[in-house]
């Protein structure tokens, strides 16, 4: 295993046993409410100081972008850190929530780790290496239709600024699909794109440290990722569309009649 990627997989477990922990005593716990429908814990704080002191031990050096405490300077490589992806589910006893831990040099993504504590799952990528699920390899699906699809999505809860755009999507992509799924966990909607849970997955407004973990893996799962306007900018937009090349060609052109100037 890559030095970076065995570190960052070091990361995501002790984050995520802390979180087990901690979810036996959720009532006890000190909530913050951020913004709209935005909220934190002191889970959230904890986890991400343990991922940043196992970061910082081995790579003194590395810059980092963590959801919780913003940006620490340093050299051209940078992590990304989502301490606990999904806060709402684990708040509400909801087990659908993860770590997400992702390796960028010079805007280029090198390792993801998506880990989901409440089944012991590990996704791991690493640039030009695949993709795997506690050490198996994964891949996307050969779905090549919308017919009989199961996709999942993210509701733009936080604003409703997008709202009526996020509608005509979703009208349009669930016409013949089999289901969609909104589950509340970025990282693992992608992380299920690579592993075959999901045909694909689109959401409005998530931020990098939601999904870049989980692009590199759908990427290195044989899949595409790309914004509303067939970009790469879904790391700065916050708006992405993924699955196998050609469920990502189907939902793009489900959505594109929707995507309005400010989603470009």
């Amino acid at each position: 295993m890559h030095p970076m990627l065995n570190i960052a997989v070091r990361a995501a477990r002790n984050a995520g046993d802390l979180i087990q922990r901690s979810s036996q005593n959720i009532e006890k716990l000190t909530i913050d409410h951020k913004s709209r429908n935005d909220y934190a814990s002191e889970v959230d704080r904890m986890a991400e100081q343990e991922i940043i002191k196992v970061i910082r031990t081995a790579f003194p050096d590395h810059a980092i972008l963590a959801e919780e405490s913003g940006e620490h300077q340093g050299n051209d490589y940078v992590w990304i850190i989502d301490p606990l992806d999904g806060t709402t589910n684990f708040l509400h006893g909801f087990p659908q929530y993860a770590v997400s831990i992702a390796l960028k040099l010079k805007n280029k993504l090198e390792i993801g780790v998506i880990y989901d504590p409440v089944r012991d799952e590990l996704f791991t990528a690493e640039r030009g290496g695949g993709a795997m699920l506690n050490n198996r390899r994964i891949r996307v699906t050969k779905q090549n239709s919308m017919r009989g699809a199961l996709i999942g999505t993210g509701f733009p809860f936080k604003t409703m600024d997008h709202i009526e755009a996020y509608l005509g999507m979703f009208k349009a992509i669930s016409a013949d699909t089999a289901g969609i799924r909104r589950a509340g966990a970025a990282a693992l909607d992608m992380a299920y794109v690579a592993c075959g849970r999901l045909d694909a997955y689109w959401e409005i407004g998530v931020k990098e440290w939601d999904i870049a973990a989980g692009v590199l893996l759908v990427q290195e799962a044989g899949g595409v990722a790309t914004d509303f306007s067939f970009n790469d900018k879904y790391l700065q937009s916050g708006n992405i569309i993924a699955g196998n090349p050609r469920m990502h060609q189907l939902m793009y052109h489900a959505i594109e009649p929707h995507v309005t100037d400010k989603l470009k």
